[in-house]
């Protein structure tokens, strides 16, 4: 699989004050953070909201990402459902839309069994002709895909990594470049020889994120001196808080939709606690 890149950052979907999909906020944001660390990005992911999203809006924001992309950043759609007619015609069009690479979460809600998952997979693989990252977020989907499952969906066309968000599954996949699904795994990861990670962090930290990739000897340092803010957009779900800290930056994402809520004060204070600590607001901004 050529390259997506190392830090791959599960960007925020930006809404108006209307709840309307803000696409020039999106792009300003995307161009932020390749300049600050991101490889690339997973447009249309869970932190993107993409379960509110239309699909119009869900394919209109690939379209746009793949349109105005940083210069060298890849773009990653998101094309997951519970519906595998649905995933196949996310898959088919996100294609045609040009990402260089698709995030296929496995069905959740009707927690399929093993042969059921497969058998998503094997209809999802037919629509595709670019890489398909799997994605196994067992607290999301209900259903975890162990290790010797992903490898044997290695086994399909166009499968060739997988966003590992189960951190007690961690370890390398025969046939797969694996991806850290969570930020507080990204240096395990790395030790491993994994190729990277999809992350929510990145928002704020992409550059020391990055330095995790190159600087191998600094990497359990780094980690270490991140796992607080980590632990701070961890007080609620990363599209709630991520867009919070993104507004106390001054970036125009606005709040999720329903059902997320808009983050507490309290909330927004542990936020801007840590990007206090990080040096990356005033507390004269405070």
């Amino acid at each position: 699989m050529a390259s997506l890149g190392a830090i791959l950052t599960a960007i925020v979907t930006p809404f108006d004050s209307d709840q309307r999909v803000d696409g020039d906020a999106f792009v300003a944001l995307m161009h932020h953070l390749a300049a600050n660390g991101s490889d690339g990005f997973v447009v249309a992911g869970t932190t993107g909201e993409a379960a509110t999203l239309t699909d119009e809006e869900h394919l209109g924001l690939i379209e746009l990402a793949v349109r105005e992309r940083p210069a060298g950043a890849s773009i990653i759609a998101g094309v997951g459902s519970n519906d595998t007619r649905h995933a196949v015609a996310l898959t088919a069009r996100a294609c045609e839309l040009g990402a260089d690479a698709l995030l296929s979460v496995n069905p959740y809600y009707n927690r399929p069994n093993r042969r059921g998952i497969i058998a998503h997979y094997r209809e999802v693989v037919r629509a595709a002709d670019r890489p398909i990252l799997l994605y196994n977020i067992p607290q999301r989907t209900g259903s975890d895909m162990p290790n010797d499952l992903l490898a044997e969906l290695a086994q399909l066309d166009h499968v060739e990594g997988v966003k590992q968000a189960n951190n007690d599954n961690l370890a390398p996949v025969d046939g797969l470049d694996v991806y850290a699904g969570n930020d507080e795994i990204l240096a395990r990861v790395l030790d491993m020889g994994g190729a990277g990670g999809i992350l929510t962090g990145s928002h704020f930290v992409g550059a020391d994120m990055q330095r995790m990739v190159s600087e191998p000897d600094q990497r359990a340092a780094i980690d270490a001196s991140l796992q607080d803010l980590f632990g701070a957009l961890a007080v609620g779900p990363a599209a709630m808080t991520i867009k919070a800290g993104l507004g106390l930056l001054g970036h125009p994402v606005g709040i999720p939709r329903l059902p997320l809520v808009e983050a507490s004060d309290d909330e927004v204070e542990v936020v801007r606690g840590a990007l206090v600590r990080h040096g990356l607001l005033e507390t004269a901004q405070a």
